[in-house]
């Protein structure tokens, strides 16, 4: 979701324009990630490194997140849609923090997609947190390592239910790196990159990258014959 700024510089306009025209965006993009049959899609809001930010531009952005969580949620219930938050939640307002349980608990029963939205999120920290809980528990290994892990990873950030790996990673604005997202979960993903600016990212786009990442040769480490199927999720 990048180039919010960069869109309003261009037009002339401040960063909090770019910031609107992107969660008009956002909307879109999770209206046509559910009728193209994408299962889970997690979109980065709000990384650990952005409180790095004027703090007018933090304030905006988290006025703009409760803002979108009470607009949207009435939507993902009536849609089928699962809204759930990961990252930290120590450093939010109560006010933000109470959106974030209220779309949780009203949009549980969704089953036709599972929309994430990372907040405060750092994917160093999140698997710093799940090693430090893993091992002060852990029993002697017995080779589920692994799924213990995830489900420490998940629990670290807020996760409700393991979310599959990542299948197809989206980068907008001409960006070309993962910027500490995902990077446990998306240790096998397909990346997508688009000049494309985020407020500009429309429908057409997503069903473009998921066309591509259809053509994708995906071998897991395996031969053709004996890789994994591939997942619809970005």
């Amino acid at each position: 979701m990048d180039g919010n700024g960069r869109w309003a510089t261009r037009r002339g306009r401040p960063r909090t324009a770019g910031h609107l025209a992107g969660a008009r965006a956002t909307r879109h993009a999770i209206e046509a990630a559910a009728r193209l049959g994408v299962e889970t899609l997690t979109l980065y809001a709000f990384s650990g490194d952005n409180w790095r930010r004027p703090a007018t531009e933090v304030d905006g952005l988290m006025r703009l997140f409760r803002r979108f969580l009470a607009s949207e949620t009435a939507r993902c219930v009536s849609e089928g849609i699962r809204l759930t938050v990961i990252g930290r939640r120590d450093r939010l307002a109560p006010a933000l923090r109470s959106a974030i349980d209220g779309a949780e608990q009203a949009t549980t029963s969704g089953r036709r997609m599972h929309l994430r939205i990372a907040i405060d999120y750092s994917a160093r920290d999140a698997i710093l947190r799940a090693a430090r809980a893993l091992a002060a528990t852990t029993p002697a290994a017995n080779g589920d390592e692994p799924a213990r892990f995830a489900a420490a990873l998940g629990a670290a950030y807020h996760e409700p239910a393991p979310a599959p790996d990542v299948d197809l990673l989206l980068r907008t604005g001409g960006e070309q790196r993962l910027s500490d997202f995902l990077l446990w979960e998306a240790a096998y993903a397909e990346l997508w990159f688009t000049p494309t600016l985020w407020p500009d990212f429309g429908a057409a786009d997503l069903a473009q990258a998921l066309a591509d990442f259809g053509r994708r040769d995906r071998r897991f480490g395996a031969i053709v014959a004996d890789a994994a199927p591939a997942r619809w999720s970005a």
